[in-house]
């Protein structure tokens, strides 16, 4: 036989790897390297947060101002002083930020932690919250996420260009290529939104102006809690106002002093021990320091002067309210139901909380932003503040950036009841409509005479543990109703598989144990996902048409709801978990089936019912029931109305 030295060979694709695969996966969306910050080593190695999908940079903000009226709500007392006082108001903003620093430097683009600052105080409110030993949450919590970073720039410049499609591709817009992407959405089933602009924006030149998005967290959140939805929002050209309420509702807070106001002291929470120069020191010269004795079950002298010789810190904190002798109001076993009173309290701070943070977007919108700066309380020195503070922030860039009307009031369980709430109230006219995610029902306020009813478009997301919830599930379909009779569009979805924490950070950051203590089936980050493109899509429909200059029509999820979609209960648990988890037949064969998937690659790749996340990898959770079929449709427009609600907006 003749040798083969010197033959090259050429290499055959490997079976089920075919080049019209290979080519598929190239051609998956993902959004451009410049908007996707880089992982830092420790983000390797322990928990992370994904990308946000959307084409532009995310840049953040952190801001705590004084109100302009400081005041407490209701006569509740804790430790002798009101147990809700509104002394400043603190909020992060998430918004489109400028590629160019993005790509810069390292030292330029500095990333804000996940977990609030001082993060090893957050983590013992997190162990007051879940009632468990402070030192093993504030172990596991060091040795997962502490060092965890939001994938958004501190302190970028707001963006300068128009948006570019939500597949990433790169390009800058036009205005004619908005306009036609505008008529070619128009086609579908959902058509846009046919207002009229009232501000005309020319075609070359102009920067562009931002929707508003404000956020409201549940109980135990935090304005960084639910970042996966603000910030993919942002990403798309939205600014996304994530409000820290002081309610009591968050593990844990903390409230700058603002100055030597008589409303705004502290509740004696917190004592500070006055330093070594200015402590009362009687040694004499080269003497020892004296040890302090210590005396158990009795107090020393040296222990008296201590005490006397506290002052009151600049700051003090505020703890999750438990209610006085019904701790688990929440709860839908609890015979005693809600504590009304202090929901009822939480809930007007809640309102006029939104209300301050609107006002200082006012300002900045109005050229203020100096201002603005001058007075935030998160700067170096401050309880809870980074070094950068407000630094290096053109606020001339943010004068005449925002739409502040037609404003989207957004939140999730207690916030998803705040968002309710603000819809029916006149006060707010700014708002034009509202996203309930897995709303607490039973705490919003019935029918009255003083709240009007329902009439702006909603759209509600709930998980499939609270659908089981008989009462809360009632009651959001109740709200539903009330605003699709008056006119109003409006959407009842419910994502199969979800528990109560799928919509937040928390799951994405520990998947393993939301699945197995909550007993969650679909992926976290699929969750997210749906959330968010049915926000857009929503937003696509009610917001006027200079405002949806994004493209939102990739999975097109409510063009394709139908209200005949039947619910099912095979998931539903037994009554002493109801709300807090599901039910999964045959589990652990479930489970290992799903550990052995992910070692089957070329079956994972030859399924294309499979839904992938931004950067192309599968989102495959404990079971998968392919497109089209991840949500219950209770409630959506018909077509009639959606015509007559189209008509009535053109008219406006």
């Amino acid at each position: 036989m003749t040798p083969t030295r010197g033959r090259t060979r050429t290499r055959r694709p490997k079976r089920g790897k075919s080049r019209l695969r290979i080519s598929l996966r190239r051609r998956r969306p993902i959004p451009p390297a410049s908007t996707r910050p880089p992982k830092s080593q420790r983000e390797h190695l322990l928990h992370s947060l994904p990308p946000y999908s959307g084409p532009y940079a995310v840049g953040y903000l952190e801001i705590e101002l004084p109100v302009r009226r400081p005041r407490h709500f209701s006569h509740i007392k804790r430790n002798g002083s009101p147990a809700l006082k509104l002394d400043t108001v603190l909020f992060s903003i998430y918004y489109p930020a400028d590629d160019t620093f993005s790509s810069g430097s390292s030292s330029s683009t500095t990333r804000p932690p996940w977990l609030p600052r001082p993060r090893t105080e957050t983590c013992k409110g997190y162990a007051t919250f879940l009632s468990v030993p402070r030192p093993l949450v504030t172990a596991y919590i060091a040795l997962t996420s502490m060092f965890t970073k939001l994938p958004a720039f501190r302190n970028a410049p707001l963006s300068h260009r128009r948006p570019a499609s939500a597949t990433g591709g790169g390009k800058e817009s036009s205005s004619s290529s908005s306009s036609s992407s505008n008529s070619s959405s128009s086609k579908t089933t959902l058509p846009n939104n046919p207002q009229t602009s009232k501000k005309e924006t020319s075609e070359t030149g102009e920067k562009p102006i931002f929707p508003v998005v404000i956020f409201s967290h549940g109980l135990g959140g935090s304005r960084t809690s639910c970042s996966a939805i603000c910030g993919d929002l942002a990403s798309f050209g939205f600014v996304v106002v994530a409000l820290e309420h002081r309610d009591g509702s968050g593990a844990r807070t903390f409230v700058n002093k603002a100055g030597a106001s008589p409303d705004l002291e502290s509740q004696h929470l917190d004592l500070r021990r006055p330093r070594s120069s200015e402590a009362h020191d009687d040694r004499k010269p080269n003497q020892a320091p004296r040890r302090r004795g210590l005396v158990v079950g009795r107090r020393t002298k040296a222990k008296k002067e201590r005490r006397a010789q506290t002052q009151p810190k600049p700051y003090y904190k505020v703890d999750y309210l438990f209610p006085k002798h019904n701790a688990y109001d929440t709860s839908p076993r609890n015979e005693r139901g809600i504590d009304t009173e202090l929901r009822r309290a939480q809930m007007d701070m809640r309102l006029a909380e939104i209300e301050e943070a609107f006002y200082a977007l006012s300002l900045i919108n109005d050229g203020h932003g100096v201002q603005v700066r001058a007075q935030n309380l998160r700067k170096s020195g401050n309880v809870g503040a980074s070094a950068n503070g407000l630094d290096g922030i053109d606020w001339e860039e943010w004068a005449g950036r925002l739409y502040l009307d037609h404003v989207t009031i957004m939140g999730h369980s207690f916030g998803g009841a705040t968002a309710a709430q603000v819809l029916r109230l006149e006060r707010f006219g700014w708002v034009g409509q509202g996203i309930l995610l897995d709303a607490w029902g039973p705490v919003m306020p019935e029918s009255s005479p003083e709240c009007n009813a329902f009439q702006k478009p909603i759209l509600s997301i709930g998980s499939e543990a609270f659908m089981h919830w008989t009462e809360c599930h009632d009651r959001i379909q109740q709200i539903c109703r009330e605003a699709r009779d008056s006119g109003a569009v409006c959407w009842s979805l419910t994502i199969r598989g979800s528990t109560h924490l799928s919509q937040t950070d928390f799951a994405v950051l520990y998947p393993n144990w939301i699945s197995l203590l909550m007993k969650t089936l679909v992926n976290p980050k699929r969750a997210i996902h749906l959330t968010v493109y049915s926000a857009l899509e929503f937003l696509k429909i009610t917001l006027p048409t200079e405002q949806t200059r994004f493209d939102a029509s990739r999975e097109q999820l409510l063009s394709k709801a139908d209200s005949e979609t039947k619910a099912l209960f095979d998931h539903r648990p037994d009554e002493k978990f109801i709300a807090t988890r599901l039910f999964i037949p045959n589990e652990f064969s479930l489970r290992v089936r799903g550990f052995l998937r992910r070692f089957d690659r070329w079956k994972r790749n030859r399924d294309q019912g499979v839904p992938t996340d931004a950067s192309g990898k599968p989102l495959v959770g404990l079971v998968s029931w392919g497109a089209g079929k991840e949500m219950f449709v209770h409630l959506s427009p018909r077509q009639e109305d959606m015509e007559a609600y189209m008509k009535r907006a053109g008219e406006q």
